[in-house]
């Protein structure tokens, strides 16, 4: 029954792509990335409810300031930038467990592929994180979000048909390692 347990997380996504077109941008997304102050106090009043909001909307204005005279950097500069070493020690350490996560029996693969699998699993996860912060700017969170929830959800239902087909077909199991893959992908961009 664990296909029915891997389903689940689907519907989970499936859910909350349906429901996230009807909530707000975020206020300090609409603010410091978008300039959009109407914007920025419509959302603060549809979430937060019709109050005063003159003191959460002047920290956002300073703080706009502040980044103002921040530059900004991209994924190589931040590389090679001391003060986050600690947060890439972190990530790393993450995307190395991810090697004992057991994907390998998910898809029944052979054992002499498994260690190929949490590679791929590893490198999977790298390409998110580098594709996500480069594109995040651009297009904002709601989009990525929205984009990698459609994903994931499409992913997930591939990925039950293949499941399910690897007894006839043998090689669909390479189809489904590759779509947890391109899953791990849409997770990292997306939510």
């Amino acid at each position: 029954m664990w296909n029915v347990l891997l389903s689940f997380s689907g519907l989970v996504a499936l859910i909350q792509l349906l429901f996230l077109p009807f909530f707000p941008e975020s206020p300090p997304y609409l603010m410091l990335q978008k300039e959009d102050k109407a914007g920025c106090l419509k959302a603060m009043k549809q979430l937060w409810g019709e109050d005063n909001y003159q003191t959460e909307f002047d920290d956002m204005m300073k703080e706009k300031a502040v980044t103002k005279s921040t530059k900004i950097m991209n994924v190589l500069e931040v590389l090679k930038e001391p003060s986050v070493y600690p947060q890439l020690r972190t990530m790393l350490l993450l995307l190395l467990s991810l090697q004992f996560c057991g994907l390998g029996a998910t898809a029944n693969l052979q054992e002499s592929i498994i260690p190929y699998v949490s590679l791929g699993v590893a490198i999977s996860e790298l390409i998110s994180i580098i594709f996500c912060s480069s594109i995040i700017d651009r297009f904002g969170r709601r989009i990525l979000l929205w984009g990698g929830y459609l994903l994931m959800a499409l992913i997930l239902l591939l990925l039950e048909t293949s499941l399910l087909l690897s007894d006839q077909l043998l090689w669909m199991r390479y189809c489904s390692v590759i779509l947890i893959f391109l899953f791990l992908i849409a997770y990292g961009i997306g939510p």
